[in-house]
């Protein structure tokens, strides 16, 4: 048989044990149909055992996603067994049959004591770092920091933000995204050892001034086919004031070290839209304030004794 038609030929998969290995290694059916490239209702059916047979190269990608071998998704035939009578069975013939018997079982214990051995544990970092301010109505950026200290196969970081808030941007962009329930999750397919994601949240009108704000979320990866997941840590807190989210110590003011920092956020955020001329504006002016009525911060022209006397009003 040529390359080409290995490749398009049928294998017969069995359903159960594909569900199984799912629900054990915590994958789920969204991150195995984007590894293979199909859709959560074929992976569905293909558990169900609705599509009793599918092409060889799905079920070789199939089998990656699961990280298990190609022969583990397949239907395994029943062996056929005979009855031997007793007596019909010669002395030299039941020696062979007691080794093949001793062998088989010998098999069972090493598979036993290989399945109970515990791969090597690998470090996950997740490290999501906040801005001190949000106002009413505006938006602010959020960027969580990703390291591991080894390669992976694959791994799924989940965010969980407040009712009510929305996620209008992110980079990179979002594998799934439900703003009703405020849940974002992004898919990393063999991920470099540092990575980052970083989005732009809108904060209701009605938020209410003073409360601080929690966002929450997880991160899980499978190497070697074990699942770690780790609990991102958060850095700061965020809290409801009329200030900008680029204003680190609440002055309305945006200084010279606070701007440098935004630049640096905005290197590392990509293609974030971080609204980069407002902040040079209200930098440039000296000082800002925020007009509830327009959801926007205006600039306040002060001179530099004043600025450094008192706060901008």
């Amino acid at each position: 048989m040529d390359f080409e038609s290995r490749h398009n030929s049928s294998v017969s998969i069995d359903g159960e044990a594909i569900r199984n290995i799912r629900e054990e290694k915590r994958l789920t059916q969204l991150y195995v149909a984007k590894v293979v490239g199909v859709t959560t209702d074929t992976v569905s059916r293909w558990e169900n055992n609705r599509y009793p047979t599918i092409r060889r190269d799905n079920a070789l990608k199939l089998a990656e996603a699961l990280e298990v071998d190609f022969e583990e998704i397949l239907k395994q035939e029943e062996p056929i067994v005979e009855d031997i009578a007793e007596e019909e069975v010669r002395p030299g013939k039941k020696n062979w049959l007691l080794l093949a018997v001793l062998t088989c079982l010998f098999g069972v214990v090493v598979a036993i004591l290989l399945s109970q051995t515990s791969p090597k544990p690998v470090n996950l970092t997740a490290i999501r770092y906040l801005p001190p301010y949000a106002a009413p109505g505006s938006r602010v950026p959020i960027r969580v920091r990703l390291s591991s200290e080894m390669s992976l196969k694959g791994m799924i970081l989940t965010e969980e933000f407040p009712a009510g808030w929305q996620l209008v941007a992110s980079e990179p962009l979002a594998s799934s995204l439900d703003n009703e329930l405020g849940k974002a999750r992004w898919i990393f397919r063999k991920p470099q050892v540092k990575t980052s994601v970083a989005y732009l949240l809108e904060v209701p009108k009605d938020a209410a001034i003073a409360d601080t704000i929690k966002i929450k979320g997880e991160l899980i990866a499978n190497p070697e086919g074990q699942r770690t997941a780790i609990v991102p840590q958060s850095v700061g807190q965020m809290e409801i004031q009329p200030l900008h989210w680029a204003d680190t110590n609440g002055n309305h003011v945006i200084e010279d070290l606070e701007i440098l920092e935004v630049s640096n956020q905005i290197d590392e955020t990509g293609q974030l839209p971080l609204d980069w001329d407002l902040i040079e504006k209200l930098w440039d002016a000296g000082g800002y304030r925020w007009d509830a009525v327009k959801d926007v911060f205006v600039p306040v022209y002060q001179s530099k004794t004043q600025v450094n006397n008192q706060p901008v009003n």
